[in-house]
C-alpha cells in the first residue's frame, strides 16, 4: 500500500428511523415500538428523541415475528 492509498474503513450500517424501518418492513409505526417494547428490536442510536435501527435488525425481527404463533387475547 503507498502512502496515498487509506486502508478501508469497517462499513458501517445505515440508521433509518422507525417510521421509515417501518415503511421498509411493511409494517405499521406501532409494529416497531411494539417490537421494542417486547424485545425483539434494539435501537442502535438515538437523533434526539428519535430512535435509529438497523434495517438489517429490523427485517430479522419481522421474520422472528412471522415465525411467531399468535397467542389468542382474551
Amino acid at each position: 500500500m503507498n502512502a496515498r492509498q487509506q486502508p478501508s474503513a469497517p462499513s458501517r450500517a445505515a440508521l433509518v428511523t422507525g417510521t421509515l424501518a417501518a415503511q421498509e418492513a411493511d409494517v405499521a409505526p406501532a409494529t416497531i415500538r411494539k417490537w421494542v417494547q417486547l424485545g425483539h428490536l434494539a435501537p442502535a442510536g438515538h437523533r434526539g428523541r428519535a430512535q435509529l435501527f438497523r434495517l438489517a435488525d429490523v427485517f430479522a425481527a419481522e421474520r422472528a415475528a412471522r415465525r411467531r404463533p399468535r397467542t389468542p387475547r382474551n
